[in-house]
């Protein structure tokens, strides 16, 4: 799993400002609305979601930008796709298709949605480039990872003559406008704001003393939950599981993967042991979202493994950020951990977010026809020690 650089703190004042923008540029993405993103050096751009594009609504974003729109989607995208020949060996992860003829509605879709109709007849029209790392069009293509949709966007720069004083022109036509740093800095900014908002007690089986903590980031966004089994010291040395919410596995006990067996397992094992924490972070699918991951399933059902199955949507094999555990555990007292996992990226990713883990503890549970092979792919190219 590629490790993500932890962006430059921004000062405390800002971080309310800086979430409650994200947020509302996401809740436009997701409506197929039109958003304005700025960046450094004055660079500026009209986004809208990939999969929420419509003849209407492209119609309308070329129009007020008065510039012709192209595609942005992500470096794992386009070598899915076959572009890989195309490509620079430089480590942008955002490249952009300009569609000669221009770009349509199907045509997006297409190319972002490895379940439509084959985008080869598009490849051939496209000219692909790569973009500034820190500009609009990558800016883009990360909210629609945080917005939980297809990791592609439609964005055209503003070139409108009006549109010098971009905050007052994008009033005037009723758009959001979003910072670029804003965005690449939103999960860290919305992990470092996590606060204790309710707790409260709630006897498991296999654990009777046991309380729930939830935890909120400033922006009001989705809780993450420490569940807290016995009576863990701060000080100690907790056994400490991070369990990725799985709605399939853990609610409806789906026989696709092993995470319904390994959260009960986890929380067996935590009572047995006397003390410990499970972290339960809202990050379903690996963090590309529930509605992603049902479209990662069905490519699974055409031949894909896993781990292709999200890099053909688009999405790195992992997308799961571990600050928010680490702050949870600093919170709870917990500085070192024995930790539950077969994965060693989480074991590195908590150690580079100061927890100091004293043992990586083996939590594997027995196969089952329908998930074989996810466990040997989780094995075989994920590193996973079973």
């Amino acid at each position: 799993m590629p490790h993500r650089q932890t962006p430059p703190n921004m000062p405390t004042t800002r971080e309310p400002v800086s979430l409650l923008a994200v947020d509302r540029a996401v809740f436009e993405l997701r409506r197929g609305r039109i958003i304005a993103v700025a960046a450094a050096e004055g660079a500026r751009a009209l986004v809208m979601a990939a999969e929420g594009a419509s003849p209407d609504s492209l119609a309308e974003l070329s129009t007020l930008a008065c510039a012709d729109s192209i595609l942005c989607i992500t470096r794992t995208r386009a070598e899915v796709l076959g572009l890989s020949d195309k490509l620079d060996t430089d480590d942008a992860t955002v490249l952009s298709l300009n569609l000669s003829g221009g770009l349509n509605a199907e045509a997006a879709l297409r190319l972002a949605d490895p379940l439509t109709q084959d985008p080869s007849g598009d490849l051939e029209r496209a000219t692909v480039q790569h973009v500034a790392k820190h500009g609009p069009e990558s800016a883009a293509v990360g909210l629609t990872k945080i917005a939980r949709l297809l990791p592609a966007a439609v964005v055209a720069p503003i070139v409108h003559p009006d549109s010098t004083d971009l905050a007052r022109w994008a009033a005037r036509h009723n758009l959001i406008l979003v910072d670029a740093g804003d965005i690449f800095q939103y999960e860290h900014t919305a992990a470092r704001t996590l606060k204790r908002v309710s707790e409260a007690r709630v006897p498991l089986e296999n654990a009777e003393l046991t309380r729930i903590i939830a935890y909120r980031p400033q922006d009001g966004g989705l809780e993450h939950l420490a569940i807290v089994i016995g009576d863990p010291q701060p000080g100690s040395t907790a056994l400490v599981r991070i369990h990725s919410e799985c709605f399939t596995g853990d609610l409806l006990s789906s026989l696709r993967c092993d995470c319904g067996d390994q959260l009960r397992g986890a929380i067996q094992a935590i009572g047995a042991s006397g003390s410990g924490v499970l972290l339960y972070l809202a990050q379903e699918g690996r963090g590309i979202g529930l509605v992603n991951k049902l479209r990662a399933y069905t490519l699974q059902d055409r031949g894909l493994d896993t781990l292709d199955a999200n890099e053909m949507l688009g999405y790195d094999a992992d997308e799961r950020v571990y600050l928010p555990a680490a702050q949870m555990l600093k919170d709870l007292g917990l500085q070192t951990v024995r930790l539950l996992t077969n994965n060693p990226d989480k074991v590195s990713a908590l150690s580079r977010f100061g927890i100091q883990i004293e043992a990586r503890v083996q939590h594997a549970f027995p196969s089952n026809k329908h998930n074989e092979s996810y466990l040997q792919t989780k094995k075989a190219k994920g590193g996973h020690l079973f």
